[in-house]
């Protein structure tokens, strides 16, 4: 048997099981989508009426920018955050076990269920919380802020709180790759610490930017618990919609969703992956 075919063999078992439960389940929603439902029962007909049902209804137009929106914007902050974080720890941070020590701190939200996470910060965004409490106690308010919870604010701050860890990793992973020899080399050439990081970090930071992009992105516009929670049921995304959908029985209708969520998200990462060949960066 050639290397080459026993190399093939070795991924059969991955293979089969990535088809299995990923590429079954996604053909299954695809062909959903087709199909047509009349309040009753289920036609398994090819039409595109749920696609053009969607194409035409403002409100789904409406819920795609909001979804695109949080991304955007939770995007945005978690860059921020995850890009000064990880600059801090690989380059200021000189002790091994120290950096070691500050990165690990960054993972103890992890501890906890993603869901408590979310809802501590009802009583302390709350009315009577303990943010708005303390405001109005040292002078600051004379009413609580109304705009705390149950908002976009809130949503958007859940959001950066539960997702900034996945922008830190990969920057973070990236930036410690980048070679002290390459700095100080800029440095004897009179470079100035924001050349530096103009030209020598980011540019070297970009593969863990887009891998961090590509998660907090795709983590955010395949939520609806955090929406659907934190802003008391006043805003909505698509997967919000989708639920919508399921729990009136609509499937043929929230597969089409479904699909263009896909096919939108897909896009997406196709982009990044244009700009940073993150495999080829990888692999050096």
């Amino acid at each position: 048997m050639t290397p080459n075919r026993l190399s093939q063999l070795s991924v059969l078992p991955f293979a089969t099981i990535l088809v299995v439960f990923t590429g079954l389940p996604l053909l299954m929603v695809v062909l959903l989508s087709f199909w047509t439902f009349d309040g009753l029962q289920y036609q398994a007909d090819f039409t595109v009426a749920n696609f053009v049902a969607v194409f035409t209804s403002w409100t789904t137009w409406r819920i795609f920018a909001n979804t695109l929106r949080y991304a955007a914007i939770t995007w945005a902050i978690t860059l921020v955050l995850g890009f000064t974080v990880s600059f801090y720890l690989v380059f200021h941070v000189r002790n091994l076990k120290l950096q070691i020590g500050l990165f690990l701190l960054c993972t103890i939200p992890f501890w906890t269920s993603t869901v408590i996470r979310m809802i501590s910060w009802i009583p302390f965004l709350g009315r009577e919380g303990l943010f708005n409490t303390g405001l109005m106690h040292l002078g600051l308010i004379h009413q609580p802020l109304e705009f705390l919870l149950f908002s976009d604010f809130a949503v958007i701050l859940t959001y950066v709180n539960l997702f900034t860890l996945f922008m830190i990793v990969p920057i973070f992973n990236a930036m410690a790759k980048i070679d002290k020899s390459v700095i100080e080399a800029a440095l004897d050439a009179g470079a100035t610490g924001f050349q530096i990081l103009r030209t020598v970090i980011i540019p070297l930071s970009r593969t863990g930017i887009a891998l961090g992009t590509i998660f907090v992105v795709t983590l955010v516009m395949g939520d609806f618990f955090v929406v659907r929670v934190m802003s008391g049921g006043q805003s909505s995304t698509v997967v919000s919609a989708m639920k919508n959908n399921i729990d009136q029985m609509y499937y043929p209708q929230a597969a089409a969703m479904a699909v263009l969520l896909i096919a939108v998200v897909l896009g997406m990462v196709a982009a990044i992956l244009r700009v940073v060949d993150v495999r080829a960066e990888l692999a050096k």
